[in-house]
């Protein structure tokens, strides 16, 4: 059956698909709660950015100020075990009702918590009859499904089944192989020059590199950020995101969300003095992968001896030497991520009309991600934006 098919035939078993015996859609964070976390183990396929700990924040406290209700779909086999759950919020936009992933520009990465067995035998045909299950099951248009790897760890993502185009902008990752010498990471003359920096700050009282564990250790470097994250946004000319309603709750909930395996939703790594916080880079971990979610540097003189990049060196051997595979930098060019991230992550989006209406705000889309993608990857028209972005700020 193909995906058209799969939409326009609303037969009365259009609700079952291949391997599940029903699906349910949720619309509140707590009747999700329970199959959500039973999926948070070995057993499922997902990123850090799927844990219920990290989106229910978002959504609590960014997308219920914006209007956004939980739009949760979970496919189950017919012995009612969970294979698949999609967490979704639903908005309005383009004149149409869209499902698009939790977390907004705060996930780097959005994928659906798959059942590992699941993910590795998923067809087409699975995949046509879960859309056409949630087409006659609900009340979205379309399913606006943004920023998904095509693999994860060792397995496909089963919803780069559907129709899909690469993203507007890429991941810049690094790939870390078992056993890798620091230097094949990080080279020696790269290190050299990150040593002859770091001379200067080590003569600093206190100086350390460390990752926050505690809660009054987490509070004390948020407060620092949210201080100056602005001020480096500012100077740079870009919007102050982190000033929108609900985002530092959502940060500061996500910091000391405590992990059952340890760590947090959001971890937070530091390079400091006695006298003051040098450099800040949080972001997510899963014992495979470390993603970069936010990150600044201090305003003082210290900022000339490249905190960040020193504090980025740590963080790459850390993680090297606790055996994961891979660290990314987060969506975007700038210049220090190919510093340390020479390949880049495949990514894509899906906009899967679900209705009449649906198909035109999904080719509306779809058109817009293009060019926005042809944009980014254009130089000249790109300096052509960014001076119109500066020109109109």
């Amino acid at each position: 059956m193909t995906m058209a098919a799969a939409i326009e035939d609303r037969t009365a078993d259009a609700n079952a698909w291949s391997k599940a015996g029903r699906i349910d859609i949720v619309h509140e964070l707590s009747a999700a709660e329970s199959v959500w976390r039973s999926l948070e183990t070995d057993k499922t396929s997902y990123t850090p950015y799927q844990r219920f700990d990290f989106l229910s924040a978002w959504q609590r406290q960014v997308g219920e100020r914006e209007g956004l209700v939980p739009f949760i779909v979970i496919a189950y086999d017919a012995e009612r075990r969970p294979l698949l759950l999609l967490p979704l919020a639903l908005r309005h936009a383009y004149g149409a009702r869209c499902a698009g992933f939790m977390g907004g520009k705060h996930s780097t990465f959005n994928m659906a918590l798959v059942d590992r067995d699941f993910a590795a035998s998923a067809t087409q045909a699975d995949l046509d009859h879960l859309i056409a299950a949630i087409a006659q099951r609900s009340e979205a248009d379309v399913l606006t499904l943004h920023q998904q790897p095509l693999r994860w760890r060792d397995l496909p993502n089963p919803l780069a089944l559907l129709p899909h185009q690469p993203s507007a902008n890429d991941c810049p990752l690094l790939a870390m192989e078992p056993g890798a010498a620091p230097t094949a990471l990080v080279s020696n003359s790269f290190r050299r020059r990150l040593k002859g920096k770091e001379r200067k700050l080590q003569s600093l009282p206190g100086y350390r590199s460390h990752i926050a564990s505690s809660e009054a250790d987490i509070t004390r470097l948020l407060d620092w950020f949210f201080r100056v994250k602005p001020q480096r946004m500012a100077e740079q000319k870009l919007p102050i995101v982190f000033a929108d309603p609900g985002i530092e709750e959502f940060v500061r909930s996500a910091c000391t969300a405590p992990l059952a395996g340890g760590g947090h939703a959001i971890d937070i790594h530091a390079l400091e003095c006695d006298e003051e916080v040098i450099a800040i880079f949080a972001g997510v971990a899963d014992d495979h992968r470390f993603s970069m979610m936010f990150n600044t540097y201090t305003m003082s003189a210290n900022s000339k001896y490249s905190p960040g990049l020193i504090l980025m060196r740590d963080i790459i051997d850390h993680y090297a030497a606790n055996g994961y595979r891979a660290l990314d930098l987060g969506i975007g060019s700038d210049d220090y991520k190919r510093l340390f991230c020479k390949g880049d992550e495949p990514i894509f989006d899906s906009f899967i009309p679900l209705s009449q209406r649906g198909k035109l705000a999904a080719g509306l889309m779809s058109g817009l991600n293009r060019t926005k993608r042809l944009v980014k990857h254009n130089p000249a028209l790109l300096e052509m934006a960014q001076k119109l972005r500066n020109a109109f700020s």
